[in-house]
């Protein structure tokens, strides 16, 4: 099928790429641009709901509903100034009706003695320095009008403005749940760029050395580019399904920008190998047999990728779906062009995709572009590095895999967090009412843990059972809220998501609940938990299944198995040892105390796409070893070849894939950080020491059986093998 769809692209070129371009314009402009009304950005959001859970409901009842509620968050002024009284009065004047509901502590009559109402004292700061003036707007049939709550937003941040005007040292800010949302889709969209601005330039500045000039190194760009644009407009398409997170973006343009340039790269290599043996063979042949041979990778490559990525539909989480889908997406939209807009450029550019760049023309360049550039001699660095692991397989395996299980140690102090909800950077705009709200109004700032009950007496029982746990430093006093009654745990520091669990251990024989931003923690990392079992079948299964058919052994899936649960497991414990442990804390600008924990999404991230990024480079492996093996040269001597062939490219293609998650672990989102990291991490591991050692000794040490399966399954391989 590669070789079919790539002789059709090639021979219309020029259809073919208006096709694409075509295609790509209209993604533009309906996706990016709107012209048909929204745009993808109009339509994410920043919801983190996974599912039906305790947490959620909790929060129904103390919300009573959809109602949005605005804050003006006042400190550092004179609560007795008439100026500020009349600039709080003329707010609830404005705004106070049928459809909002604004509560202005200042104008809420004082008791005979001065002091402020026991009932309004949560609207207060402790130092009588401040006050916090809230606005609902009322939900109407399970909806509010948003509008509306923009326009209260605005209102109360002319307010703001007003007091700051009235004290210049005063602290005035506004926090709603709306400006949470743009605060995070801002962030989400600079980190977006941030990332591309930085992985880009040294994408191409490493395709420049490893194809020698400009032409033959930006085509794989043009691939990654549309694979960008093509991943934007299905997740566009996929937010009148469900709703997207903001996060899901950066995750699946990071995605498919590796995966299109891994492609690429490969392809355009590919092309210019056989091009240099075409041995008369016309240029149409030869993108056939770069298709049979490197498209047919590509495609085995995505497809192992998109079982990973099918995985992550098991889980019940929408957010964990919507990157499922939209990895799915991104991962076919590589492949399809690839095999299609790729074949059609190198028809039309072939014969200049082999000339000598211009960076030949470098005095001493030259001999840097031999070094390291696409097309390996059959002798060089890896095929001798080989040879030197096979001398002693045994020992080079067993210390790499123990190498490997020294990295991923710190995964046994492993802390789940949600960083998503929990880290807000200092760049957001919403930053300071945040961090004020947590020095001044800590009663009024989110809870960690929250108890809630429907009655009075059950909930006072229930929180004299948790005052007795052993994280639990408070347990505030019970008030109704609505139809329900809450209390407030405060708990030592990153010990929330235990107590809450310990909580809910001694919960009360009557209806009662659980909530608070550990809670949802613990939630989400329970919801995906539910799924794992399934998404492991998923992904092991369709792997084993998919690779057997490929080599015809059942020796080579496991092994392929096994060496991605080391590198992934170290690349965790790097994870854990530099974010959790504080000591990337330097460097990426982070602050030890910040970091609840690794975040939970980013976990099951760094499992999914890292196996899926290292099957990857498995498939660029074993398809030039098999292709010895096949062709009759001995094992030994296939694996040292075929590492040699294949090592040039995956050392280029990782050191691209690093750069791209490297720049996305730039950004100011604390879940976009990590899984940066964690995925660079995972690939420069696994293109290293896994790639370069513990593969080539593993398959030497066990020649005798690597290409080993039962009777039975030799015969169903020789009956549904997948061959050129």
């Amino acid at each position: 099928m590669p070789g079919r769809l790539a002789r059709s692209a090639a021979r219309h070129p020029i259809v073919t790429v208006v096709a694409w371009a075509a295609g790509l314009t209209a993604v533009v402009a309906v996706a990016i641009g709107g012209v048909l009304g929204e745009s993808l950005f109009d339509r994410l959001g920043s919801s983190w709901a996974w599912g039906d859970v305790e947490s959620a409901d909790a929060d129904d009842l103390l919300s009573g509903g959809a109602d949005e509620t605005s804050t003006l968050l006042v400190h550092g002024v004179d609560l007795d100034d008439a100026e500020l009284a009349r600039i709080t009065a003329a707010v609830a004047s404005d705004l106070d009706g049928d459809d909002v509901e604004v509560v202005d502590p200042l104008a809420i009559p004082r008791m005979p003695d001065g002091s402020i109402p026991p009932q309004a004292a949560g609207l207060f700061s402790d130092d009588g320095e401040g006050f916090l003036l809230t606005a609902t707007v009322r939900a109407h049939d399970g909806t509010v009008d948003d509008d509306l709550v923009e326009r209260v937003d605005e209102r109360l941040a002319e307010a703001a403005s007003d007091i700051r005007s009235l004290d210049p040292d005063a602290t005035a800010e506004v926090g709603s749940t709306a400006l949470l949302v743009d605060s995070i889709m801002q962030l989400s969209q600079s980190d977006l760029a941030r990332g591309e601005a930085i992985a880009l330039p040294i994408a191409l500045l490493v395709m420049l050395v490893v194809f020698g000039g400009f032409l033959a190194a930006g085509t794989p760009l043009v691939g990654a580019l549309v694979s960008s644009v093509g991943g934007l407009g299905a997740l566009f398409a996929f937010t009148y399904l469900l709703e997207i997170n903001t996060t899901v973006m950066n995750v699946v343009t990071a995605v498919g920008l590796g995966l299109s340039i891994d492609y690429g790269l490969l392809i355009v290599s590919r092309f210019r190998e056989e091009s240099r043996h075409a041995d008369g063979r016309t240029r149409l042949e030869v993108i056939a047999r770069t298709a049979d041979t490197a498209g047919r990778t590509v495609l085995y490559s995505g497809t192992v990728f998109g079982i990973a990525a099918l995985g992550m539909l098991c889980f019940d989480a929408a957010v964990v779906r919507a990157i499922g889908l939209g990895a799915l997406s991104v991962t076919a939209i590589s492949i399809l062009s690839a095999l299609t807009l790729l074949p059609a450029l190198l028809a039309l550019l072939g014969g200049s995709l082999l000339k000598p760049g211009l960076l030949t023309r470098i005095p001493g360049a030259g001999r840097v572009l031999r070094r390291f550039g696409d097309i390996a001699p059959d002798e060089g660095f890896f095929s001798r590095l080989t040879r030197r692991v096979q001398r002693h397989p045994a020992l080079v395996a067993l210390a790499s895999a123990a190498v490997l299980v020294l990295l991923g140690s710190p995964v046994l102090q492993l802390r789940i967090a949600n960083t998503s909800v929990d880290t807000l950077p200092e760049s957001s705009t919403q930053y300071p009412f945040m961090s004020a709200l947590e020095d001044h109004f800590p009663d009024a700032a989110p809870p960690r843990v929250v108890l809630v009950a429907e009655s009075e007496a059950v909930l006072a029982g229930w929180a004299d059972a948790a005052s007795g746990l052993e994280h639990v430093v408070e347990v505030g006093e019970p008030e109704q809220v609505n139809e329900v009654w809450r209390t407030n745990v405060v708990v030592e520091p990153k010990t929330g998501v235990e107590v809450v669990r310990e909580v809910r251990a001694e919960r009360p024989d009557a209806p009662a609940w659980v909530t608070g931003a550990d809670a949802r923690t613990a939630d989400f990392t329970d919801t995906l938990a539910h799924g794992v079992p399934w998404a492991v079948l998923v992904i092991a299964l369709g792997t084993v299944v998919l690779l057997f058919l490929m080599t015809g052994s059942l020796v080579v899936p496991i092994k392929a198995l096994l060496a991605s649960v080391l590198s992934l497991g170290a690349s965790l414990g790097v994870l854990v040892w530099g974010f959790q442990e504080g000591n990337f804390a330097g460097f990426m600008g982070v602050d030890p105390d910040d970091v609840l924990g690794v975040d939970v999404l980013v976990l099951l991230l760094t499992l999914v796409f890292g196996f899926g990024l290292a099957m990857d480079y498995e498939m660029f492996i074993l398809s030039r070893i098999t292709e010895l093996v096949e062709r009759g040269v001995d094992d030994a001597e296939a694996i040292a070849r075929g590492i040699q062939r294949s090592g040039r490219i995956i050392t280029s293609a990782a050191l691209i894939i690093i750069v791209v998650f490297a720049g996305f672990a730039t950004g100011d989102l604390m879940v976009i950080k990590q899984l940066g990291t964690a995925l660079a991490v995972a690939v420069l591991l696994d293109a290293t020491l896994v790639r370069c050692l513990l593969v080539p000794a593993f398959m030497t040490w066990q020649r005798r059986i690597m290409w080993w399966a039962p009777a039975p399954l030799k015969r169903l391989h020789a009956r549904f093998a997948l061959r050129d």
